[in-house]
């Protein structure tokens, strides 16, 4: 196979830094958001980037470890590139959840994220 798609090592080096900062200083997240961002965590939405770090940070547990099984990328007709991460996080005690969660990657002065949206892999059936 030849060389990859110029947005695949984009996407991933995003995700390697965003969950890097995400278990180690979840208050350093600013510098990827832009002023416009949107965050929907688990169906609440939060807008701007003041707001989605709030969020973040605000999350009720000391300890964080992200382990990414997944991850795939494709770039948008305006520039953009989108990603989708599969992974599990280990917080605090609490057993290992899946998740999904999927970024919107664009290039703007003060920032690169434009939209990321959370959801835990919980199956609920009954």
């Amino acid at each position: 196979m030849g060389d990859k798609p110029v947005w695949e090592p984009i996407g991933s080096s995003f995700n390697q830094h965003y969950y890097q900062l995400f278990d180690n200083d979840r208050t350093q997240l600013g510098a990827i958001y832009i002023d416009a961002s949107c965050l929907t965590w688990e169906v609440r939405q939060f807008q701007g980037k003041a707001a989605a770090v709030e969020k973040l940070s605000s999350l009720p547990f000391q300890k964080i470890q992200n382990s990414l099984r997944a991850q795939d990328h494709q770039p948008t007709p305006d520039s953009c590139i989108i990603g989708v991460v599969v992974g599990q996080l280990k917080a605090d005690e609490d057993p290992i959840k899946g998740f999904h969660q999927m970024f919107l990657l664009k290039n703007i002065n003060d920032g690169f994220c434009a939209n990321d949206m959370f959801r835990f892999a919980l199956h609920n059936f009954g």
